[in-house]
């Protein structure tokens, strides 16, 4: 008798339902994803109910073009997330301020705007992985709102994100991310289509620091043009649900992005 009611018990417990407004229990949770430090998305959709905040506090962007070197100064780029149900997420990433210089390499003029920046909103619909076993797979879906009081010139872009996940033996976690955006292009109102493909590694150094190494790829596919980048960060967990985190993303070809972050994250 003793037996059978445990059963039903542990079904009922199965069988249950979590939603925006039936929160997973604390008890619960799955242990604290993030979208950052890297390029390279979580397949891992936060639990039901539960609000997590994760932002750049600074980052620094150094773009080298032909005509202009664009320095790029993002304060609190936040990316708010609130879980759904058991496997779907939303997600709103906000640029609060964006500082942004621009010196002319024919004659050293500079030229400076602020102001806020662009809206995403963004959907992760995990498909397997999410509760148990060692792969997980996702897509991320996401439109950007042209709301930038700095680009003059600033259009609605969108994409599909599908990131996947590996836990190795010996805590060693690997992450790929295939990706296909619509991006506006730098000179002119036109748009172009360009490819990502990334790869990433972690594991943890010491207790509570983990560190992260990715390389990923960007092809432009109008204009023919690669960018290859290498990337390296560290995260820390200074509670069970709050983590900092800080690192660069480093462009390797001369007129590629190079970028310099600090960011923090935290559930509730």
């Amino acid at each position: 008798m003793l037996f059978l009611t445990l059963k039903l018990w542990a079904q009922e417990k199965k069988s249950i339902s979590y939603n925006l407004f039936r929160p997973v229990p604390k008890a619960e949770l799955r242990e604290m994803e993030t979208e950052r430090p890297d390029v390279t998305e979580s397949p891992i959709t936060l639990d039901a109910g539960h609000f997590q905040y994760e932002s750049d506090l600074f980052r620094l962007e150094r773009e080298p073009g032909e005509n202009a070197q664009t320095n790029t100064y993002l304060f609190n780029q936040a990316n708010l997330k609130l879980g759904l149900t058991r496997s779907t997420a939303i997600q709103l990433v906000v640029q609060s301020f964006v500082y942004q210089r621009e010196k002319s390499v024919e004659d050293g003029t500079i030229e400076r705007s602020h102001g806020f920046g662009d809206l995403t909103l963004r959907i992760k619909q995990n498909f397997l992985g999410n509760d148990k076993g060692n792969f997980a797979i996702a897509v991320i879906p996401y439109i950007k709102f042209p709301t930038s009081h700095v680009e003059e010139e600033n259009r609605y872009e969108g994409g599909l994100i599908i990131p996947m996940s590996l836990k190795l033996p010996s805590e060693w976690n690997v992450g790929m991310q295939m990706e296909v955006d619509r991006l506006q292009d730098t000179e002119g109102a036109g748009l172009h289509t360009e490819i990502l493909q990334s790869f990433t590694i972690g594991h943890s150094l010491m207790d509570h620091v983990t560190g992260i190494a990715e390389t990923y790829y960007r092809y432009d596919l109008s204009h023919h043009h690669w960018g290859n980048f290498l990337n390296a960060a560290l995260q820390v967990e200074l509670a069970k649900d709050v983590k900092l985190d800080g690192g660069l993303n480093y462009g390797l070809q001369h007129d590629a992005m190079k970028s310099y972050f600090l960011g923090l994250s935290f559930r509730l």
